[in-house]
């Protein structure tokens, strides 16, 4: 029998209604002639209130502690979902991710998966149940410790599941029909694509496309995972994200898509030396507070000064810990002032046709002037431009670089049925 692996987010599971109707879908699934495995996240806004609830205890939650509580909002949903199944005449079981076998790295709160035992979720399929994880979590082997895998965890334990099971397919489902030119919410006439290559969605999900996380679509990509997106409202074909096929475009278009991202800020380190190993000394500083980096601008330096800029981004929510490593070796980079702005958006064009098509910048720029955008930053790869704007301006620009390189629909408005898009 065909495998699948299904993942339902908050928003499909948010309430006992919204529960019940997913149970019904994975039935029709399993009655249709498959074998089903579920990974699930937490009920709606369940995380956020579990988070609020550990910040009214305290002001610093002890990680192995938060991961032990924030792992309960998947397992409620797990069970709930369980029970709806048998309710329908089905057989169900639960596990939490550990009685799945996701084995993950030490790192609570950002736990990576390193292996997938799914030795009990194979006897379960063979027993002719179906089979409902709880998303976002694993365990360490050698602490025994439950983890969580961070934003996005539960894509990435649908596709970890459906690569240790070597599934047929693993269907995202979230509150829309797919993955979109744009984010529909911005754009309403945004235009669903019918497939997407892995690298294309790799490049959009990294630049703020919440519709799969960058780790699920990493994963998906390394063990050769075909990802369905559709939504759990409703019945439609949704995108299927795969390789690219040899002699195949995966899109007649050469733009995917339009990615936005108001979660980043800007640090800009003010005078510092411009002598050799200056930017190796600031940015060791900021690895050692475990800080990712995405865009990076030097200025040109002034002959007469000797010292430049250096700006770069970084999620918001990591600067205090960048910014203190970099004022604990004040001393050792030799900087002047430091600069912190959180008040900017990042804009990324994303398409594989870029490598061989002239004129996609000169298209995405003028875009932009035209519509009174200045930009602080880019940066650039073969298939993606992004650059960096006032966040107020976000909106305007991604709908006017939308417009620009014809994206929109002739089919009408997308629709958003859960209003969160996970």
């Amino acid at each position: 029998m065909p495998l699948v692996v299904q993942k339902y987010g908050g928003s499909s599971v948010s309430d006992a209604e919204a529960i019940q109707r997913v149970a019904r879908r994975i039935v029709e699934t399993k009655r249709a002639g498959n074998d089903v495995v579920v990974a699930v996240s937490a009920m709606g806004d369940t995380t956020d209130d579990l988070l609020d609830l550990a910040n009214a205890v305290t002001d610093d939650p002890a990680p192995r502690e938060m991961d032990i509580l924030l792992t309960a909002g998947e397992r409620i949903s797990m069970a709930l979902l369980a029970m709806a199944i048998r309710h329908l005449g089905v057989g169900a079981q639960a596990f939490t991710g550990p009685q799945a076998g996701v084995i993950t790295t030490e790192h609570h709160g950002r736990a990576r998966i390193i292996d997938v035992a799914p030795g009990r979720l194979q006897k379960a399929v063979s027993d002719g149940d179906v089979a409902i994880v709880a998303g976002f979590q694993g365990l360490h082997p050698e602490t025994q410790d439950v983890t969580t895998l961070g934003r996005g965890g539960s894509d990435t334990t649908a596709v970890a599941l459906a690569a240790a099971l070597e599934a047929d397919v693993c269907e995202i489902y979230t509150d829309v029909d797919g993955v979109f030119t744009a984010d529909p919410r911005i754009v309403p006439s945004a235009r669903k694509l019918d497939r997407i290559s892995y690298e294309e969605m790799l490049d959009l999900a990294a630049s703020g496309a919440k519709v799969l996380m960058p780790r699920c679509v990493e994963y998906a990509r390394r063990f050769e995972v075909p990802i369905h997106v559709r939504s759990s409202f409703s019945g439609l074909e949704g995108t299927w994200v795969t390789g690219a096929v040899e002699g195949e475009d995966m899109e007649d278009p050469i733009i995917a898509g339009v990615a936005h991202d108001r979660s980043e800020a800007k640090i800009t380190v003010i005078g510092v030396p411009d002598v050799p190993g200056s930017a190796a000394r600031l940015f060791e500083a900021v690895a050692t507070a475990d800080v990712n980096i995405d865009m990076i601008v030097q200025n040109v330096s002034a002959t007469v000064t000797g010292v430049t800029d250096i700006s770069f981004t970084l999620p918001a929510d990591t600067v205090p810990r960048a910014t203190a490593a970099i004022e604990a070796d004040h001393a050792g980079i030799g900087y002047a002032e430091l600069s912190t702005d959180d008040a900017i958006g990042k804009l990324s064009l994303v398409g594989a046709g870029m490598r061989s098509n002239s004129g996609v910048s000169a298209k995405f720029f003028t875009a932009l002037r035209d519509a009174g955008i200045n930009i602080e930053m880019i940066t650039t790869s073969d298939i993606r431009i992004s650059v960096v704007t006032r966040a107020e301006k976000l909106d305007e620009a991604v709908r006017a670089v939308h417009s620009a390189f014809d994206l929109d629909s002739k089919d009408g408005e997308a629709v958003v049925y859960g209003g969160t898009g996970r």
